[in-house]
């Protein structure tokens, strides 16, 4: 078991969220950055997709209640065990009665915390992700109690580490493809839109990231169509808007760019005033 003493900014518990749903109107949900997910988890020989906590800006401090193995990937948020300072990307031993603390937060946006064996936490429509209306809640709260399972191999207290990538966490490029009415954009706004530089505004969330600029343009709302993570939409105002892991299943507005996946890992480790670049793929701009 691991007790939650204090609970940071917003944490949650993510698997890779449901799938299948959608026409339901159910979100995909899961975390956001899985890159960072899917390597914590790869550290403790866990399958990628397996329940991890989800740390936005400011981690939670933990105690656990049992002997396990953990690992942190993502954000790195000056994690500590028992007031000692320990590393992202590292397989590191814990022990019945550790407490697991953050601080500053040095680089990236959000944190993936693996334990072996995963967050053992309700399961609904095939995933443990939270999400409200769908899970009894929607993230931590202090008190909470999470049950993991006891590792056998902790307290031996091994400790690995593999080279990680984290180039990207800082990476201002998003890769995108073409949109369904990026077509409809005039030629001056199709080389606007890749060539400028955007702003993360102070309106993002799981739900979606609102960008800074205002993008002047005349295309008309389209019937309500299909959206995914990462479909970046087009407001009257001129607003983009990109829908992240916990958008709605359907939207009005132009659909003019999607992220590729691994942009999409990349958003998600940004905050307000941090800037992004759309770069087009496989087709060039007219």
């Amino acid at each position: 078991m691991v007790k939650v003493l204090e609970i940071g900014f917003y944490s949650s518990i993510q698997d890779f969220g449901r799938f299948g749903y959608q026409q339901y109107g159910v979100p995909v949900s899961g975390v956001m950055d899985r890159k960072a997910a899917a390597f914590a988890n790869s550290l403790l020989g866990n399958n990628e997709d397996e329940a991890v906590l989800e740390l936005t800006m400011l981690g939670p401090t933990l105690q656990f209640n049992v002997n396990t193995c953990i690992a942190l990937s993502g954000a790195n948020m000056s994690a500590k065990l028992n007031n000692t300072e320990i590393y992202n990307n590292s397989l590191i031993a814990v022990n019945s009665g550790d407490v697991l603390s953050f601080g500053k937060l040095k680089s990236g946006f959000r944190s993936y915390l693996a334990v072996w064996g995963g967050f053992n936490a309700e399961t609904v429509m095939k995933s443990k992700s939270m999400y409200p209306n769908i899970t009894k809640s929607s993230r931590l709260f202090k008190n909470d109690e999470l049950t993991i399972s006891a590792s056998s191999f902790a307290s031996q207290n091994k400790y690995s580490k593999i080279r990680y990538d984290e180039s990207y966490l800082n990476s201002p490029i998003l890769k995108v493809y073409k949109g369904p009415e990026f077509e409809n954009l005039s030629n001056i706004e199709k080389n606007k839109l890749i060539s400028t530089r955007f702003t993360i505004s102070n309106n993002h969330s799981r739900m979606g990231y609102q960008l800074q600029e205002s993008f002047y343009n005349n295309l008309a709302e389209i019937i309500t169509g299909p959206v995914i993570p990462g479909t970046v939409q087009l407001t009257p105002s001129g607003k983009l808007i990109i829908l992240m892991r916990d958008s709605q299943t359907t939207g009005g507005y132009p659909r003019v760019l999607q992220l590729s996946e691994a942009s999409i890992n990349n958003l998600a480790q940004k905050y307000t005033g941090k800037s992004i670049l759309f770069k087009l793929m496989l087709q060039d701009i007219i």
